[in-house]
């Protein structure tokens, strides 16, 4: 645990809470470290099934501390891949969508510019419709560079995003709904995100990893690959422990108790 990120796990739902509360949980040099660390920690959590990532205080997250930034006297390194396909800027984003459960946002207050990099990351997304969203860098004269494109890719519509980039315009949490950045709206975000884990959960945990696992080749692999895919995912799950345990405690209207 850090002084910018806390992680509670129970019941196999690990619950991320980023914990700068002061600064709207802005993104400084240790948080950018602390989420990628956490990150790394959950991927070899066995027993964790649903990550749900929060922000403490009144917001989520507002994007990068740019008062912490501006003193660097070298600009910071993009190029080199520091973690598999990302670097480090882009893993507290893209780091949610490689691990291999489900992970949920619970997002309130705001989401900009990185913060809501970091929503996106998330398989689910659950905002409060009054969330203050924007994708900001063009604000600074930047472009986004925290994986929000291939996150993007196939929620936000083409030209509505090229909007929202080039005017850096920012837009409520039922707008970010209706535009495809959030999944779905909830009053309480935290508590919706809660329950959905416990529900994901409850489901035989090879079957929800294989079918994440599924899900991420839809923006990239051929019809070919991905028909190869489920047969393959589907061979190593079928008649095993956690699939027989699925079955019979649907039939005998019980918790299933997985392995």
């Amino acid at each position: 645990m850090s002084d910018r990120v806390s992680v509670s796990i129970a019941s196999h739902i690990a619950h991320v809470t980023l914990t700068r509360a002061d600064k709207m949980n802005a993104l400084d040099t240790a948080m950018f470290t602390a989420i990628c660390e956490t990150i790394d920690q959950l991927a070899a959590e066995s027993q964790v099934r649903v990550v749900v990532v929060s922000g403490e205080g009144r917001g989520f997250c507002a994007g990068l501390d740019l008062s912490n930034f501006g003193n660097s006297e070298e600009p910071t390194a993009l190029m080199p891949r520091t973690h598999g396909l990302a670097n480090q800027v882009q893993q507290v984003a893209w780091g949610w969508r490689n691990l291999s459960m489900p992970v949920i946002s619970a997002v309130h207050g705001v989401a900009i510019g990185g913060g809501l990099n970091i929503m996106s990351g998330a398989d689910i997304r659950i905002v409060h419709p009054d969330t203050r969203c924007g994708v900001m860098e063009m604000r600074w004269g930047l472009v986004p560079d925290m994986a929000g494109y291939p996150l993007w890719r196939g929620n936000v519509r083409d030209d509505l995003l090229r909007r929202l980039v080039f005017t850096n315009e920012e837009f409520s949490g039922a707008e970010a709904q209706v535009f495809g950045f959030a999944t779905e709206t909830s009053e309480v975000p935290l508590e919706r995100a809660m329950a959905l884990a416990e529900t994901i959960a409850q489901k035989n945990p090879d079957a929800i990893r294989a079918a994440k696992r599924l899900s991420n080749m839809l923006a990239h692999a051929s019809d070919e690959a991905i028909l190869l895919a489920e047969s393959a995912e589907q061979e190593q799950i079928l008649g095993r422990p956690n699939q027989v345990e699925a079955v019979m405690a649907q039939m005998e209207k019980r918790a299933p108790s997985f392995s």
